[in-house]
């Protein structure tokens, strides 16, 4: 049986602002196997991290991200202060994923990422794909998605190696034949559902499992990777296995 991947969910951001530099670079240092990430496009065109799009949340600034030049976007102060307070203030920005790519070359080259794509359109996909290319990361990456167009746009074009999530839960959804791998959240994997997603016989990804209960009934449950927030408990697991 091959080993269960550990991923930090948008870097190990229990601790650190998601979706920033130093969250990614704290997964890194943790051990995790993988980190996952959400990709957005500036106005400008240039492939950049953050969950919502909108800045509202972590930022403070109800403005989106298409919206915005790549400058305009590293502007904001992506600090997350409802959460941390002022801890992180003026230590963080919305990092591109060039900048991620980087860091991850500088820090850990075997690094596995799981590439969510936010923005539903092609050139999305196109401009995220030529930089995964470009710095060696493609043929190992997943590239996860909520909707089932650009989930079917990534394998007929790319080939990519796609997770996607269940019909329920997606927008557009294809069919299940552009899926390579499924994503189920915990509430799906303590649920009555999941012996009709685990028989469908794709490796599954089990999120966000975030204390020792949930990591052992993902490894219980079959899980092949293992997604946390706060990664110890599923590092000290999957090192047991």
């Amino acid at each position: 049986m091959e080993r269960i991947l550990a991923e930090g969910h948008r870097g190990y951001c229990a601790k650190y602002p998601e979706n920033t530099l130093p969250s990614f670079e704290a997964a890194i240092e943790l051990g995790v196997d993988a980190v996952e990430f959400d990709i957005w496009l500036t106005s400008d065109k240039v492939p950049v991290i953050m969950h919502d799009g909108n800045g509202n949340r972590t930022a403070g600034v109800n403005r989106h991200l298409r919206d915005m030049t790549l400058a305009e976007a590293q502007e904001l102060d992506p600090c997350y202060s409802e959460k941390f307070g002022e801890e992180f203030r003026g230590k963080v920005k919305v990092p591109t994923l060039e900048e991620l790519l980087l860091l991850v070359k500088e820090k850990r080259p075997e690094l596995r990422l799981g590439v969510e794509i936010k923005e539903y359109t092609e050139e999305c996909v196109d401009l995220t794909v030529a930089l995964l290319k470009k710095y060696g990361y493609f043929d190992t990456c997943w590239f996860y998605c909520f909707n089932g167009r650009i989930i079917r746009y990534l394998k007929e074009k790319y080939s990519a190696r796609t997770m996607g999530y269940p019909d329920f839960q997606m927008s557009e959804f294809c069919g299940y034949e552009y899926y390579d791998e499924i994503g189920l959240n915990m509430g799906l994997v303590k649920s009555e559902l999941l012996p009709f997603y685990m028989a469908k016989g794709m490796p599954v990804h089990m999120y966000c499992a975030d204390n020792e209960e949930d990591v052992n009934l993902c490894i219980e449950k079959g899980a092949s990777l293992i997604t946390a927030n706060e990664p110890h408990a599923l590092l000290a697991a999957v090192k047991k296995n």
